[in-house]
């Protein structure tokens, strides 16, 4: 094994090429697969060169640890159906964070270790990320999974309950590290997990898709943290790529909803969401509906249709018979694309997976930026479970929560059919002018059911 580990930092930068070949891949749906393969050959490679440079590793405990978790791994991603994905996500970033944590305490634990002033900093670090990003991520996946409230956590009391926990974590991890005091390190560790909670459960359900991609970018710097603690190369590249991807994934998510990240942490939809409904609620809103072979009738006498999925395609699994739709419609010559959001679904690319899942062309799928200018041409856009992402207020209301957000601008199509199981709001907890427009048409029902039937008129009718 000796003469093995000269080799580790070698097969080390193998696997970093591998990973930075990973994200090239996975930035496109059409390599993202080969980006996949890339990570997980660049990790398995990464894995075997630790075994041979740990100092007397405990081969019955690593081994066994790995196989239980490869067992809950891969069962878990053979049934996770795709509406709990984002939840699955956030419940990933929060074994990253944990891991993190018991790597710092244990290192902290150790009487053969006497760190210096430099590895108490990154032990600070590393440990205060992995607790803030642990207990968030459990509050995000609760969030999604419906386990817990999306309304955010409201009050007076609630900034300045986040200031003084941030403020005396930092004040108890200064002191570990000028003073290499345990206490001050375990307190400091444990106020980190309160934070995390505080932190996430004040930001409404309408922002967890950029929180979840905030998370994933905390996670990969609380293990490239501890990779320094542990003088792994391999963690500290692995993880500063995750967090770099993640920040700028962030950014980008922030940049197509108009605000900024300090906004969406410490900002959100909720107290001026609720104060919309409450006032909306006063008013009664008349609109149109009608059925699904309507619909089809109208779709397969079109020349373009565009259609625009959100969060209830994945919560009806749809995907597969939207698909279906598509091909019965290009069958009748009608030209049919897809319109994606940003932040469309509960994290990012959502919408872009489920489709792909369903092996819907790459070419039919169009980002917001190029497929905006072209609904005033499109004869009949289809929104199916949308709501924020095509909601007019936030062009149209600056007392709206979301105003200034750029949206699909399906409003300005000829006609606007909604599939919808009810006309309750979002996620966000928001109100749609566009339900309420002359030209909209409400199709009430499961949207898998819907699109089958929608499927069913198309086929039997048309130009």
């Amino acid at each position: 094994m000796d003469n093995f580990a000269g080799y580790a930092d070698w097969i080390y930068l193998v696997g970093a090429i591998l990973f930075i070949l990973t994200l090239r891949g996975l930035s496109s749906p059409k390599t993202a697969v080969a980006g996949n393969r890339y990570g997980m050959f660049g990790m398995a490679l990464a894995v075997v060169a630790t075994f041979f440079v740990a100092p007397s590793p405990a081969l019955a405990l690593i081994f066994g640890a790995m196989i239980a978790g490869a067992g809950v791994g891969i069962y878990r991603a053979r049934t996770v159906p795709m509406t709990q994905m984002p939840e699955t996500v956030a419940m990933m970033h929060s074994l990253v964070g944990m891991s993190a944590v018991l790597i710092a305490v244990a290192a902290v634990l150790n009487p053969n270790q006497n760190f210096n002033a430099v590895f108490r900093f990154e032990l600070f670090i590393g440990c205060f990320v992995g607790a803030i990003t642990f207990t968030a991520s459990v509050v995000a996946w609760g969030k999604l999974s419906a386990k817990l409230a999306a309304k955010p956590l409201q009050g007076f009391w609630v900034k300045p309950t986040q200031a003084i926990l941030f403020l005396a974590m930092l004040g108890f991890g200064a002191h570990y590290f000028i003073a290499d005091s345990l206490q001050s390190f375990l307190i400091m560790t444990a106020i980190a997990l309160v934070f995390g909670y505080f932190w996430i459960a004040p930001i409404g359900g309408g922002d967890m898709p950029v929180v979840v991609s905030l998370l994933n970018s905390l996670s990969g710097w609380a293990a490239a943290g501890i990779g320094f603690t542990l003088s792994n190369s391999m963690l500290i590249i692995a993880g500063a790529l995750v967090g770099s991807s993640g920040a700028i994934l962030s950014y980008i998510m922030c940049k197509a909803m108009n605000r900024s990240l300090l906004n969406v942490l410490f900002g959100g939809f909720g107290a001026s969401a609720d104060t919309t409904n409450a006032a909306g609620d006063q008013t009664e809103k008349h609109y149109k509906s009608g059925s699904a072979e309507d619909a089809a009738f109208m779709m397969a006498n079109a020349s373009s249709v565009v259609i625009v999925p959100g969060y209830g395609l994945a919560q009806a699994r749809a995907q597969n018979a939207v698909k279906e739709l598509t091909t019965a419609l290009k069958e009748q010559g009608v030209t049919v694309r897809y319109a994606i959001h940003p932040v469309a679904g509960r994290m990012p690319g959502h919408m872009n997976v489920l489709l792909a899942e369903a092996d819907v062309p790459y070419d039919d799928v169009c980002e917001m930026d190029e497929i905006n200018s072209d609904f005033a041409s499109t004869d009949v856009v289809l929104v199916i479970g949308a709501n924020d992402v095509v909601n007019p207020a936030a062009k149209d209301d600056p007392s709206s929560p979301i105003y200034g957000m750029p949206i699909l601008e399906a409003n300005r199509a000829r006609t606007v059919m909604v599939i919808k199981r009810s006309m309750a709001p979002g996620y966000a907890g928001l109100d749609n002018s566009l339900f309420y427009m002359d030209k909209t048409m409400m199709i009430f029902g499961d949207a898998k059911k819907v699109l089958e039937d929608m499927v069913k008129g198309v086929s039997g009718g048309g130009h």
